[in-house]
C-alpha cells in the first residue's frame, strides 16, 4: 500500500474515533434513562446543545476561566436534566411508553427554542483546551482537541464504570436498571433513581457538547443532528449493552469519516440512518423469527 494512502486511512481513523466518542458519551446517556425509566429521551441532544452553550457562556460572557466554565456548565445541565424529569416525564411515568416519547420530542423542542431566545442564531466556538500544534501519528495529524475529546470519554467511562460497579448507590441504580418493580420492594427509592439517571444523563450530554466545541461552530440547533446520532449507537446497543454502544459508537464515527473523505461529506449524515435502518430491519427480523418459533 502506497504511503500516502496508509496516511489518509489512518487519518479517517484517528479522526472517525474522536467522533465516534460523542457518540458514544450521547448514546451511553439514552441507555442509562431507559434502563431505569423505560423512557426513550429524545430530547438528549438539547442537553448537548446546552452543555455548549452555556460553557461559551460562562466563559465569554462572565469571563470566568475555561476549566470552571466546563464543570458550571456540566452542574447546571444535570440540574436542568432533573428538571425535566420532575415537570415532564414524573407526571406522566404510569402514561403509555408513545405518551412519553411524544413528551420528549415537546422537551426537545421546548429547549431548542429557549436556546434560540436565549442565544440567537449566532454561532459560538470556545477556544480549544489547550494550545500547541497538532500531532503527527505516522502521517496522520491529530489537533491537540480531538485528543481531549478521546481523553475525556474515557475518563467518563472510567467514572462511570467505578459508580456502577463500587458505589451502592450506582448498585441501586443498576438494581432499578433489572427490574424497578423488585427494587422497589426492597426500598430502593426508585422515583430517585429515574431523577438521578436524568441528570447523569444530561451531564453526559453536556459533556459531549463541550469538548466538540472547540472543533465546530456550536448553536441552538446543534443538538438535533446529535441527539439523533445517539440514538443510533443506543439503538446498535439494543438500548441496553453499554458495551455493544460504545462498540458501535466508534464504528460509526469511523464510517461517517470514511465516507466524508473517500466519497462525498454529504454521505456523513446519512450513514448513521443508514446504519439506524439497517439495525432496526435485523432486529425486526429476529423477533420474526423467535416469534415463528414460539408459534
Amino acid at each position: 500500500m502506497p504511503q500516502y494512502i496508509f496516511r489518509d486511512y489512518l487519518q479517517f481513523l484517528v479522526s472517525g474515533v474522536s467522533t465516534g466518542c460523542i457518540y458514544v458519551l450521547i448514546g451511553l446517556g439514552l441507555i442509562t434513562i431507559y434502563n431505569v425509566t423505560g423512557v426513550i429521551n429524545l430530547a438528549q441532544g438539547e442537553f448537548v446543545m446546552l452543555g455548549a452553550m452555556l460553557a461559551v457562556a460562562y466563559y465569554q460572557g462572565l469571563h470566568l476561566p475555561l476549566v470552571i466554565a466546563f464543570l458550571l456548565a456540566v452542574l447546571s445541565v444535570m440540574i436542568i436534566g432533573a428538571l425535566v424529569q420532575r415537570l415532564t416525564i414524573h407526571p406522566a411515568r404510569h402514561a403509555p411508553e408513545v405518551t412519553l416519547i411524544i413528551i420528549t420530542i415537546g422537551t426537545a423542542i421546548t429547549l431548542r427554542g429557549i436556546g434560540l431566545l436565549a442565544w440567537g442564531t449566532t454561532p459560538r466556538s470556545l477556544p480549544e483546551f489547550s494550545t500547541g500544534a497538532p500531532l503527527v501519528l505516522w502521517g496522520a495529524v491529530l489537533s491537540r482537541q480531538r485528543l481531549w475529546i478521546m481523553g475525556t470519554a474515557a475518563f467518563v467511562l472510567l467514572l462511570l464504570y467505578l459508580f456502577f460497579e463500587f458505589t451502592l448507590l450506582g448498585k441501586a441504580v443498576r438494581a432499578c436498571a433489572i427490574n424497578r418493580r423488585v427494587s422497589q420492594l426492597v426500598g430502593i427509592n426508585t422515583e430517585f433513581m429515574a431523577l438521578l439517571a436524568y441528570a447523569l444523563s444530561a451531564g453526559m450530554g453536556a459533556v459531549a457538547g463541550i469538548v466538540i466545541a472547540p472543533l465546530t461552530l456550536v448553536s441552538y440547533d446543534m443538538g438535533l443532528v446529535l441527539g439523533l446520532k445517539g440514538f443510533v449507537v443506543a439503538i446498535m446497543g439494543g438500548l441496553v449493552n453499554a458495551p455493544v454502544a460504545v462498540a458501535g459508537g466508534l464504528l460509526l464515527g469511523v464510517f461517517e469519516s470514511l465516507a466524508a473523505g473517500t466519497l462525498s461529506s454529504g454521505f456523513k449524515d446519512a450513514l448513521a440512518f443508514l446504519v439506524l435502518l439497517v439495525v432496526l430491519l435485523g432486529r425486526t427480523m429476529q423477533l420474526t423469527e423467535l416469534f415463528r418459533r414460539r408459534v
